[in-house]
Formats: C-alpha cells, structure tokens, sequence
C-alpha cells in the first residue's frame, strides 16, 4: 500500500460514524503500539513512513511528527511567547503579515513554575505565596494574556489551578482527539520534559525544547530518528508497605542503568491489570529521569475507568475503547509485539526505597539508608535532638506532580501524620516543611477525610499549587538554621517527593537531596535527620514517654484503599476543572495589552525583544577556537543555566541592581527567562559548576589569559576579540530538564560548538536549534583535551569532524541526526528556518490541525 492508498476509512462509536485514518492493512501485526501511533501520524500527514511500515527491530530512518496540541508552562513559555512576538515584529518589519505568526495547532500553557515557598508551615501560607507570586510575576502575566488574545488557539490555566501535568492528566487529555469529524491519537508535545506524565493515560507525547515547540505550533514537524522501542514486561503487584514511589525509583534505576535514552520505553504485560493510571503517571512522569524519549502505558480498562472517574463523558470513553481496538492501541497481554530490547520487572520484588544524594537513579533500599548517608557525611556534629549538625533534614517538601498525582501516597502520608500526632510526635524544629500539591481535588481528598489537620499539625500547611520545591522554588531556609549552616559548614540535606535532586538544584545552602514518597518524607520531617534506620530506630518519644517507631504509624493498606473509596469522588474534577481557564480576581484584574504585536518596554528588566532575527549564528569550520569551559560528566541543565534565586552577588544579580532591582526582588532565574540580558548572564553560574579551567573554584567562573574571571566577561571578551568559542565536556552533556536556556545562553554568549563524549536527547536537539553545533567523540576519546589550548574543527562531508588542539587531533561525529537538523543549522537555527518558511509562502497547511 502506498500513501496514496492510505485514506480515511469510518468508523462506528455508538450511533454516529467517525473517520480515522486506518492502520490495518498498513502496520505490521508485531509493531510496538508507539509506533503504531507514529505510523498513524505519518500516514494522515502525508508524510514517509517506510521506516515505520516496514519495521523490524533494529530499523533505521527519520520520523517526521506532527503535534496534535503543544503544551507549555510559564517559565518555558514566556520565552516561546516572547520569540513567537518577535517573530512578528520581524515579519511585520519586513512588509508581512504578523497574523501569519499564529499557532496552527491547540497550544495550552499552565502556570504552575512561578510560586515560590515563601511561607510555610502556617495557615495563611497558601494566601500569602500567591500575592507575593503576583507581585513578582504580574509583568509576565500581563505578557501570557496579551498572547492569549493575540493568538487564536492559545489557552492559558492562570497561576493556582495545579501543576501543568496533573491538569493534563485530570483535564485537558483527550486520549483520542477528534476535529471536523476526524480522529486520531493525542500526540502531545511539551515544552516541558515530564510532559510523559501523560503517557501513564495512554496519550504518546514528550518533552521538546521550546524552541522546536514554537516550530511545532506554527504547523513545522519535529525531526526525529527512528527511536528503538524498549518493551518492559510488569509482572506481579506490589506488596504491602510498597509505594508507588518506591516502584518508580527501581524502574528509573534499572532503565538508567539498561540505557534508554533516545528510545522509547513501552510498557506491556499482566502486571498492568491491577496497576492504576495513578501508579502508572507515576512512572512515567520520571522517564526523564532514566533518559527515555517517552514511557507510554497501552490503553486498558484502567484507562477508562480513570477518564470516568474524572469527569469525562461517556461518549468520549466510547471513542477511546473503540479507536484503540480498531487500531491495535488497546492492551492485549497476549499480544505477540516485538521490541528492540526487553526488559522484566517483577512488582512483587520492590522494596521501600528512597534515591540520592543527587541522582534520581541513585536508588537507596530504605534498609540500608543510614550506612549509606553515614559514610557520605563528613566527619564533625551530628544531628541531636536539639541542634542540627551534618545529616540534618532542613526541607521536607510534599511536591512535584510525580507523587503528588496519586492518592495512595497522598492518603497515607495524611494517615501517617495522624497517627504520629495521635501518638504526640512533632515536625523537628529545624525541618521547612511544606506541602504543594500538583491538583486542587488533593485538597479536597485530604480535608473529606479529616486528614488535613494533622498535615497541618506537623507543619505540612498548604504552600501553593505549583512546581515548587522540585525546580528549587524552596524559598530560604528557617533563618537560625540558614546561618548555623554557613557559619558551621554543614552538610545538610532536603528530602522531597519530587523527580529531580541534582546538586544545588533544590536549595542554595543545602548539598545533598532525597527522593522519597510523601509518608517518607513526613517520616523524615519527625526524625528531623537522614542518618536514621526508619526500620529500626525511633522516630521519636511519644507523649506516653515510649518510642514510636515508623511501624507503629504506618496504615494498613486497607485503610488507606478504604478512605481513597469514601473520599475520592469524581465531583471533585470536574468542580475543579468548571472554570479553569478563568482565574481568580488577581487574574481578571490584571491588563493586558491589545493588538497583534506586543509593544515591548525597553526598561523591563522581565521582557526584552530576543535577538535571534538579527544576527542567526554562522556556520561552519572553526579555526582559533578557545573553550569557553571545560566540564566533566552528567552535567545537567541546572548547571548549564539554573532556574532558582538569582544571587545579588552574581553577574546576573549586579547587572539587575545596576538598573534599580533591589536585591530583595532580584526573583529567579526562572522569572527572568523573557529578559536574554539576564539569562546569558546567567549561563553556566550555577554554584556547583565546576569548571577544569578553574580547578579549585565552582560556579560561573572561568580562566582566560591566565586570569579568573567570569564566565559572561570571558566570553564578552572573546566576542570583542573575534574569537570563537566552544564548549568541551564529557559524558551524558545536558541531561535534566527541558531547558531552552541552557542552549540559547551559551549560544548568546557566542558558543558555536559543543564537543562531548555523549548528550542527553532534548538538550542535544536544543543545542541545534540555536545553531550551535554538537559534536561526539568516539568512545573512549576525549578525556585529554583539556581545553587550554587553541581548537580548530573542521567539518567533514562524511558526518564527522576533524579536530586538532595542542598537538593532538581527534574525529568526533558531526551529530545533526536528520536532513531537518541541517537545514537548521544551516539556516543558523529553528526560528531563523521557520521565519524564513514564513515569508517564503502565505500560511502553512497540515492535515487535521483544526485550522
């Protein structure tokens, strides 16, 4: 069959006829269900799909995949709005249309990464973090609604309504989508990279850079390699006393250590039966963080009892169950698919883990937590009963949308915190505890079934609803502590129920983080230090004078299935949900500007006009080149460009006071993503950097001549110079969040290469985007450049590069994986490419977009 044969087939959901676009016929009966999903998405584009219709394990091609809705949150998509509206300056500068800048498919933006734990652990916190959430961020906002009015299929869910992958798996999914009468699957792309939390729904989607999500909703393709599809089998059930945390921390240990990154991870198998779509977004809200593309669960019964329970219509549950039959989407436990790759995993086996010090896949069993913190702590206090010392917890977060979208661990954190204050155990003084929960029915839930009290009683007051402590909106420490931790140097440690602990991510002051499920961190919050064995010391002395151990408090899972049942109902959802796009009074008092191009304010020190358009990066041989820095291995997009406070002492921070920024609302680096003469400032200066041009220092710091000096000033002088820069690095280049910045900083600081042993996948593509040229060495080179020597690359026809430094000459592979990356990077970049396209033709089409 060729693509010309492949049309529109009918059919039959209830009383009415749909079209869809047929795969029988077309996919092999063995191929995996993701691709299946991207074979249907090939076939209704128009575009090849050999690689996919003639699929065996180990195939090779380029995929071309259209978005069906593109998906945002603020802090990513202030920046994506802000390239999007000087796209249309540029087009209207040039003669143009600037209407022609204009999402061509759904894109949604949740305001979730702004609110900041300010206050804590009283009851007006919640109240209190928004206004100053509004204080700070009210010249961003005013910008989303401008953008909401000025681009036609823009929404926006204002600050408050929960975290932007808990709203897309409770709302705005549709699993199966349909427009003027056509359906076809949810392919979600989000500017954020667990936007795979939504394949636990059976929805395919991943996180991108937003610089190819601008691309993508201006109706471009994103341009991928045939990624190899890893089949993991799930036998078994979990046992009692066994979380979904604790799963999701084995699975993220074992695929890291299996290797997925850049492949698609597909669930399958009879374990699936009785794992909820809870447990299952659980799971894959952390493919990230064991380096998959995405983490895709089949649609099932599970699936749909979900949806109903959430307040989605029957004849929507109709069309799910009918489309996934009709197309092979449907789980079949028997189905004989073939992966790339297998791997098993048997839920009977998973034991109470926590993950750190700083690794989501440095998987500790709780058995043999103390002795692992204990020979990491150095040597000096300890943590007493009264003080803090090495070891001590100082932040206790109830965060994130990885465990906070799941009422099993939600209940029985509150059952824990009951029955460790009946028990008359507290919350240690020294412990910020904080609870910011991913959905407004979490609330709900906990207050029906007399839970919230007790949360509160322990300190755990609702902060926000937003990503807070997980992106390193934990706000400061508890002052005393702060100081005592300075003063002393002490090693303390932050345990949450998030995805990420990178080092120096969650809190300035504090070195070593944990992943833990929500009853462990309050677990952790009583005991007020990680060097413990919850499994056999005391959590404290209760108010009987006896000891009270983690046992004597944990709940019974029937009592914990037993209050999910009477205090989960799905009018919760859809009470929270009736309005969601309205806001509150801050928000509909807000202005907003009018017209189809923004008028920017030259003084804002939140919104400048990116430059992009004006001076595309140049490509080609380098010749002179110097780096820039030289870092090692697994150096994340926290170090390459952080998100948390901007320090009044940093580059950043002085060029802000410089303009009339008090120090005391300098904000985040987060917040300031609209403003590029912050953020290139800010690129490369997290405080854990470390850079081997500067051996012995960590931060933004760097040498050139002979002279420490700052990472922006080096560069700013090598830009004054004429001489190009580069980036050497080493193993796993980028990994962590979807982060623009940590490719658009070094870009506008003049970066033109990174050379690296390997790189994580979305930073890689967002490397191309801006034009800056990724390179790899073959394995087993690249440790002896050391980056002080001048570096000339020159650029082969055969897909490699030679380069020559100090005597030495290496071939690393030019790493455009697709036509489509070279014309990128050609062009000097995404927008420079789409701008292009724009004026080079009225307004793209694309099938089945709704425009």
């Amino acid at each position: 069959m060729t693509i010309a044969d492949s049309r529109p087939a009918e059919l039959a959901v209830g009383e009415r006829t749909v079209a869809f676009q047929p795969l029988r016929g077309v996919a092999p009966d063995q191929l995996p269900r993701t691709l299946r999903i991207l074979l249907e998405n090939a076939l209704r584009h128009g575009s090849p799909s050999e690689s996919l219709r003639n699929w065996t394990p180990g195939a090779t091609g380029e995929v071309e995949v259209y978005a069906s809705r593109v998906f945002l949150h603020d802090t990513n998509g202030v920046p994506v709005l802000a390239d999007l509206a000087a796209m249309r300056d540029a087009v209207a500068s040039r003669g143009g249309d600037p209407a022609t800048v204009d999402p061509l498919v759904p894109a949604e933006l949740v305001i979730d990464h702004s609110v900041i734990a300010d206050v804590f652990g009283r009851p007006d916190a919640l109240q209190l973090n928004v206004e100053l959430e509004y204080q700070r961020n009210g010249e961003r906002y005013r910008f989303l609604r401008w953008g909401q009015q000025a681009l036609e299929q823009l929404e926006v869910v204002p600050p408050g309504s929960g975290i932007m992958h808990q709203v897309n798996l409770e709302y705005l999914a549709r699993v199966v989508d349909e427009r003027d009468g056509l359906v076809f699957p949810d392919l979600c792309l989000g500017t954020d990279s667990h936007t795979t939390m939504i394949n636990g729904l059976g929805v395919l989607g991943w996180g991108i850079g937003g610089i190819e999500a601008e691309a993508a909703m201006l109706g471009q393709s994103v341009s991928m390699v045939l990624p190899p599809v890893v089949g993991v089998r799930l036998t078994g059930s979990l046992p009692a006393g066994a979380t979904a945390t604790d799963l999701v921390l084995t699975i993220t240990e074992r695929l890291r250590a299996h290797g997925v990154v850049g492949k698609l991870v597909e669930f399958h198998g009879p374990g699936l039966a009785g794992l909820p779509v809870a447990d299952r977004a659980t799971i894959a809200n952390m493919s990230p963080e064991f380096g998959s593309t995405a983490a895709w669960f089949p649609i099932d019964d599970q699936t749909l009892r979900y949806l109903a329970f959430t307040g989605r219509p029957a004849e929507k549950l109709a069309l799910v169950e009918a489309y996934a039959k009709e197309q092979g989407l449907w789980h079949d436990p028997d189905a004989a698919l073939v992966f790339d790759e297998r791997v098993e995993v048997d839920l009977g086996e998973v034991v109470p883990s926590i993950a750190g010090p700083s690794r989501p896949q440095q998987r500790i069993r709780l058995a043999e937590s103390k002795q692992t913190i204990e020979a990491a702590l150095p040597a000096g206090p300890r943590t007493s009963g009264s003080e803090p010392g090495h070891g001590a917890v100082v932040v206790a977060a109830i965060t994130s949308c990885t465990n906070t979208s799941n009422p099993a661990v939600m209940v029985t954190a509150g059952l824990l915190a009951r029955n460790a204050v009946d028990k008359g155990l507290a919350s240690k003084p020294w412990v910020k505890t904080t609870l910011s929960p991913g959905s407004r029915v979490v609330m709900d839930y906990l207050a029906e079934a007399g839970l919230t009290p007790y949360l509160e009683k322990l300190g755990f007051h609702l902060a926000g609803f937003g990503c807070m402590t997980c992106i390193g909106a934990s706000g400061a420490l508890i002052e005393e502590v702060a100081q005592r931790v300075r003063t002393e140097g002490l090693s303390v440690a932050a345990v949450l129920s998030g995805n990420r602990n990178f080092e120096g991510r969650i809190q300035p002051d504090v070195r070593s983080n944990y992943l833990a499920s929500p009853p462990l961190v309050v677990a952790y919050a009583l005991a007020g230090r990680m060097d413990v064995d919850l499994l056999t010391e005391p959590l404290g002395v209760g108010s009987d004078g006896e000891p009270v151990y983690l046992k004597d408090i944990w709940p019974r899972p029937t009592e914990i299935d037993e209050v999910i049942r009477e205090a989960l109902q799905p009018e919760m959802f859809t009470k929270a949900y009736a309005d969601v796009f309205s806001g509150d009074h801050r928000w509909q008092n807000l202005g907003s500007g009018a017209g189809e191009t923004f008028a920017w304010d030259e003084a804002s020190t939140y919104l400048r006009r990116p430059p992009y358009f004006e001076s595309p990066a140049r490509p080609g041989d380098l010749v002179g080149a110097r780096a820039l820095v030289r870092l090692g291995d697994a150096v994340t997009t926290d170090h390459l460009s952080p998100a948390g406070a901007i320090p009044p002492d940093s580059v950043a921070g002085r060029h802000l006071r410089s303009l009339g920024v008090p120090a005391g609302e300098l904000n985040t680096y987060a917040s300031r993503r609209g403003n590029h003469l912050v953020m290139m400032r800010g690129a490369f200066c997290s405080l854990r950097l470390r850079n081997s041009l500067a051996e012995g220092t960590e931060g933004g710091v760097t040498r050139k001549d002979g002279v420490l000096t700052s990472v922006f000033e080096a560069a700013m002088a090598y830009q004054q110079e004429e001489v190009p820069v580069v980036v050497v690095a080493g193993k796993d280049y980028g990994t962590g969040s979807s982060r623009d910045w940590a490719a658009k900083g070094p870009a506008l600081l003049g970066v033109r290469a990174v050379l690296a042993q390997s790189f994580e996948r979305i930073h890689r593509s967002n490397l191309v985007g801006m034009g800056v040229l990724p390179l790899e060495f073959r394995p087993g080179e690249g440790d002896d450049l050391t980056g002080e020597e001048p570096i000339d690359i020159a650029l082969g026809d055969d897909g490699f590069a030679t380069v020559s430094s100090a005597g030495r000459t290496y071939r690393l592979r030019i790493r455009l994986d697709t036509p489509r990356e070279h014309d990128y990077y050609r062009q000097g970049g995404v927008l420079p490419y789409v701008l292009d396209r724009l004026q080079s033709r009225t307004r793209p089409v694309v099938a089945a977009t709704g425009k």
